[in-house]
């Protein structure tokens, strides 16, 4: 923050210019593409989703005044995923999942004798 002593404006440097800049401009490129991927994950899966980007700002080495400021840039996304896909089951006696209702009545299958009627001519 700088202040103008003709108008006593203060001036403060732009958050964009600031991440645009970071790190020769890989920190940009990096938020852009974790953008698009979330924009196309919500997309996909109709979900909402979130990015949220963190500014760390670390006090100087030895307590200097005139030392440099560590600053980094974090990020973090919360991309929808799809929703996983659900079976059915019932529980029998015991309370354990099955795939066959253990209610339903079963049926003894046995195939019938052939009555195959054509025969070689």
């Amino acid at each position: 923050m700088t202040v103008q002593h003709e108008t006593g404006e203060i001036q403060q440097a732009p958050v964009a210019a600031f991440l645009a800049s970071h790190l020769n401009g890989r920190t940009e490129e990096e938020l852009s593409a974790e953008f698009h991927t979330l924009l196309d994950a919500v997309r996909a899966h109709g979900k909402k989703g979130s990015m949220t980007i963190t500014i760390v700002v670390e006090p100087p080495a030895n307590g200097v005044d005139s030392a440099p400021l560590p600053i980094g840039v974090e990020s973090a996304v919360k991309a929808p995923k799809p929703t996983p896909v659900k079976s059915l089951y019932f529980l029998d006696d015991e309370g354990l999942p099955v795939r066959e209702d253990p209610r339903q009545m079963a049926i003894e299958f046995r195939s019938a004798p052939s009555t195959d009627t054509y025969k070689d001519a």
